[in-house]
C-alpha cells in the first residue's frame, strides 16, 4: 500500500491580520508547518496554533525562515553561514519550547519559502540548516524539495528527511519550482492538483511547466496555507487519496 504525509503551513497570521484557515485546515492533513516569527506569525499565533494542532492530533514542524515580514519570506537574502545557523536555532528552538510546554513533541523542520528554495540549490546553505537542526535534536525529520541538494545535505548530516512534493506549485525541469513571478507557477485547478499528485505517488513522476515528465518522491505533499484554495484543496486531496487507497500519515509514522 502507499502511504504519504499530507501537510501545510500554517500559523501566517501576524498582529491584527489574519491570513488562512488554519482551523478547518487542520481536519484534513497529517503535519502542519508553523511560522516561527521571522517571515510570518508571532507568539500569540504560534501558541494558538500550536495547541490547536495537539488538539486535533496532528503531527507539528518548525517553519523557519528570513527574517522578511515584508516580503513573507519569500525574496532572497544574501546571509552568511552564522546567520542561516542562528536564525534556524532561534525559530525551531522557540517553537520546540511551545510544542513541548504544552506536552507535545515537535516532528520536523521545513524552511519556508526563499530560504526552503535557495537550500535546494545550495550545499552550503543546505548544511549549516541541517546540522543546526541536528545539534537542536538529531531526532527530529528534516523536510526538504524532492531529490534536491538539500535532501542530500540531510543525509550527510545524518538526518532523517522527507522529500516534499508541491499539489499547486509548477515545477522546472531540474524539479526546482517556477519562480511565483511567473504566471502560472501556481496551480489553482483542484482536479489537476489531485492527479499530479497521484502520479508523483504512484509512478513517481511529474510533468514540468513545460511537458516533460521528470523523476520525482513524495513523502510528504504540501498545501500552502496561504493559497486561497487552501481548505478546498486540503478536502479534495485527502477524499482522493484515500479513494485510491493511499494510506494518510505523519512522517514519524513512515520512519518507524
Amino acid at each position: 500500500m502507499y502511504s504519504v504525509d499530507l501537510n501545510c503551513d500554517l500559523g501566517e497570521s501576524f498582529g491584527r491580520y489574519t491570513l488562512g484557515n488554519d482551523e478547518r485546515v487542520l481536519d484534513y492533513v497529517t503535519s502542519v508547518n508553523i511560522a516561527c516569527g521571522f517571515h510570518a506569525g508571532d507568539p500569540v499565533v504560534m501558541e494558538k496554533t500550536v495547541k490547536m494542532a495537539l488538539e486535533k492530533g496532528v503531527a507539528i514542524g518548525a517553519h523557519p525562515g528570513y527574517p522578511d515580514l515584508m516580503g513573507f519570506g519569500r525574496r532572497n537574502m544574501d546571509i552568511s553561514i552564522e546567520e542561516a545557523r542562528a536564525y534556524i536555532i532561534y525559530q525551531v528552538g522557540a517553537l520546540k519550547s511551545f510544542v513541548e510546554a504544552y506536552g507535545g513533541k515537535l516532528q520536523h523542520v521545513k524552511p519556508h519559502g526563499a530560504l526552503y528554495n535557495t537550500a535546494a540549490k545550495n550545499y552550503e546553505l543546505a548544511r549549516a540548516l541541517t546540522e543546526a537542526v541536528y545539534d537542536i535534536d538529531s531526532e527530529l525529520i528534516f523536510v526538504a524539495l524532492s531529490n534536491s541538494i538539500a535532501v542530500k545535505a540531510a543525509k550527510d548530516t545524518g538526518l532523517r528527511v522527507a522529500n516534499e512534493v508541491f499539489a499547486d506549485r509548477a515545477y522546472n525541469k531540474d524539479g526546482t519550482l517556477v519562480s511565483r513571478k511567473v504566471e502560472g507557477s501556481v496551480i489553482h485547478d483542484t482536479e489537476l492538483c489531485k492527479h499530479r499528485v497521484q502520479r508523483m505517488i504512484k509512478e513517481g513522476k511529474v510533468a514540468t511547466m513545460y511537458g516533460e515528465d521528470i523523476d520525482i518522491k513524495a513523502d510528504s505533499i504540501c498545501i500552502h496555507g496561504d493559497n486561497v484554495k487552501a481548505l478546498e484543496f486540503a478536502q479534495g486531496l485527502r477524499e482522493s487519496l484515500l479513494k485510491e487507497e493511499i494510506k494518510l500519515e505523519p512522517l514519524d509514522a513512515k520512519y518507524k
